[in-house]
């Protein structure tokens, strides 16, 4: 008979996820190994390996976990329009900057198969922003829409690079900037 999962067993994955999502961006997927993203979870390699087959099992549950709760956030945001849509968008970055890190830059390492989800995961976020682009300007010609889009995620892709807890513009005060520099950019083009 099958052993059941036990009852704790999102939870460790999620610490796994974590500890080896901030292993893997300090690093670099490419040069990151699962002993290391073992040590960095705080469990053995045998542990990470009864709950992941692989490297790029690991990194493919890190970067699902993470689009799929993004794409929920947007979702539910949808009604409060491109200001509720930028200020959910941060607020789901704002414990998430390894997991966004890799999204960036370690995505193409896996498999076409394991990437094909991910992607279409990414295209649903864009769609959502581009309605509430469209939403903001509906005069605008598609590809005007698609850079527009593509801009608002420019401004929030990259504030786990420069942004700082406790210093500066809180992520709440950054989110109205955000959203009062993409609506003053709306109108004036």
């Amino acid at each position: 008979m099958a052993r059941g999962l036990a009852r704790d067993h999102e939870e460790k994955r999620a610490s796994l996820r974590n500890g080896a999502a901030a292993y893997f961006a300090a690093h670099g997927y490419d040069r990151a190994s699962m002993t290391g993203a073992a040590r960095s979870a705080g469990v053995s390699k045998a542990l990470l390996y009864h709950y992941y087959d692989s490297k790029e099992a690991l990194l493919y549950d890190i970067l699902h976990t993470h689009l799929a709760e993004l794409a929920a956030v947007v979702e539910a945001a949808r009604p409060d329009g491109l200001p509720g849509l930028i200020a959910a968008v941060l607020d789901a970055y704002e414990d998430a900057d390894a997991a966004h890190k890799l999204q960036l830059e370690a995505l193409e390492a896996l498999p076409d198969e394991m990437q094909a989800p991910l992607l279409a995961l990414q295209r649903q976020l864009v769609r959502d922003m581009g309605d509430a682009v469209r939403a903001e300007r509906p005069d605008l010609e598609p590809d005007r829409v698609r850079a527009a889009t593509m801009s608002v995620f420019g401004i929030l892709n990259w504030v786990y690079m420069w942004h700082r807890p406790g210093r500066g513009l809180s992520r709440q005060d950054y989110a109205v900037l955000a959203a009062d520099f993409v609506r003053g950019g709306l109108a004036a083009i």
